[in-house]
């Protein structure tokens, strides 16, 4: 069974969690006797701000655990002992392990709104290509090849295809409007199952109320798109059926 490392930056975040309040702590050490231990505590919060900085939990965690315990070992009475006799230390070694929990959090969530806006504009990028496609009159077939492709980024598929004016042929899952997925029995748990495995996925290609054709989306092996992925999949759906709808009412002029 083969095993899946973090990437290097996380091991390289856990790693300074680790080591580097205890550099700190050492690099106090001829010192801790001119200033008051809440100093020292200060510098260790700065060093557990910087790792957390990082986004990444564990780092944060450990970075607070090895904090609170190399302050423990190097700066309060009894020195080099895992022992605390003046209740002010207990204090401050606790302050210690709670702002390092409440600004690991805090940073993680930071990340993960960063890491989200960011998906959303490359989402907005995606549909204001496909607009600007439609908007130039640009040929049918070049916008459906675009699209699929975002689509195949968009949701992690091994392959998309489009058919002209077909649906439901072979009564296939299909991606609704709203985001969801049914089957011809039930709504499918995309959130937690993603695309239904083993079989293509319809998303169907309207314009006007009128069906244009469908993309066919076959899964990849770990293809679990979020609700608001899928959203954005029928966005563009719609941008190519317009581009279609707009091509077949010229034709007829």
């Amino acid at each position: 069974m083969s095993m899946t490392w973090p990437p290097s930056r996380d091991r390289m975040a856990v790693l300074a969690g680790l080591v580097a309040p205890l550099a700190v702590s050492a690099v106090l050490v001829p010192f801790r006797a001119s200033f008051p231990n809440t100093d020292a505590a200060l510098a260790l919060v700065l060093v557990i701000v910087a790792v957390a900085a990082t986004g990444n939990r564990l780092a944060g965690m450990l970075a607070a655990v090895s904090a609170a315990v190399w302050f423990d070992f190097f700066l309060t009475m009894p020195y080099e002992r895992f022992t605390i006799t003046r209740h002010t230390d207990i204090e401050t070694t606790v302050l210690i392990l709670a702002v390092g929990a409440a600004v690991t959090e805090i940073a993680v969530r930071q990340r993960r709104y960063h890491a989200a806006a960011a998906r959303r504009a490359g989402y907005l990028d995606g549909i204001n290509a496909a607009a600007r496609a439609v908007a130039t009159g640009g040929e049918p077939q070049a916008l459906i090849d675009q699209v699929c492709e975002q689509l195949t980024r968009l949701l992690s598929l091994s392959a998309c295809r489009y058919q002209d004016g077909a649906a439901g042929i072979g009564q296939p899952p299909r991606l609704l409007r709203d985001g969801r997925v049914e089957t011809s029995t039930a709504i499918w748990g995309a959130d937690h199952e993603g695309l239904p495995p083993g079989t293509d996925t319809e998303l169907l290609v309207e314009a006007g109320g009128l069906l244009q054709g469908r993309f066919l989306l076959t899964p990849g092996p770990r293809t679990r798109p979020s609700h608001e992925q899928r959203l954005v999949a029928v966005a563009l759906a719609d941008q190519a059926g317009a581009a279609l709808a707009g091509r077949r009412t010229a034709g007829r002029r």
